[in-house]
């Protein structure tokens, strides 16, 4: 149990640096504020490898590492908690459906698994930009468009980037699926396989 642990614990550091690295290459602006990338996918990775714990575990040392970097925009110490830490770690809640996607794999439900793993790329992907919309409107209204609301700029600037990011990771982890599943699928060990089969 306890080595599991530490693999656990592993996996979600080099996930999260990771993350760290694809944040880096070049990402798809639309504008200052709009920014479509594929850094999440080591978080989703972990996130239906070892379910939401993990996957907010690496969430959260992603952000952590965001402000050692210097790479994190901060105006407040809470806005800092909310974007860096809070909405970060939030990615992993994609995990909360990764007994579906790993019951689809072991399964061999490929288009059932093509499915869960969509839509826990969008609940995670809309689990960190709730928390980048309203961090949006309270910090940053000074950023909208003259006679544009904050709160719809921030709405519209976090959904198209929330959106474009959530299908870019989706054709990602899609192409994982096809090309290396075991990044995805958890090997279950003979032990487990006769304590389920009893």
């Amino acid at each position: 149990m306890k080595n599991i642990r530490l693999v656990v614990l592993l996996e979600a550091s080099l996930m999260a640096a990771f993350a760290v690295i694809l944040d880096m290459l070049p990402s798809i602006k639309l504008s200052p504020s709009i920014s479509i990338s594929i850094a999440m996918v080591p978080i989703f990775l972990l996130s239906y490898r070892r379910g939401w714990k993990a996957g907010i575990l690496a969430g959260f040392v992603w952000g952590l590492l965001q402000i050692a970097l210097g790479d994190a925009w901060i105006a407040t110490p809470v806005q800092m908690v909310i974007e860096y830490f809070i909405a970060f770690a939030s990615i992993g809640l994609a995990g909360f459906i990764s007994g579906k996607i790993q019951s689809s794999l072991r399964n061999n439900c490929r288009t059932e698994a093509v499915m869960w793993i969509v839509a826990a790329t969008f609940l995670g992907s809309l689990a960190r930009y709730v928390w980048h919309f309203i961090a949006g409107f309270v910090f940053f209204a000074e950023y909208a468009p003259k006679g544009m609301s904050p709160l719809l700029f921030s709405l519209a600037a976090n959904g198209i980037t929330m959106l474009g990011s959530a299908l870019l990771c989706s054709i990602a982890l899609l192409i994982v699926l096809n090309t290396a599943p075991r990044l995805i699928k958890v090997r279950v060990s003979p032990q487990e396989s006769r304590r389920k089969a009893s």
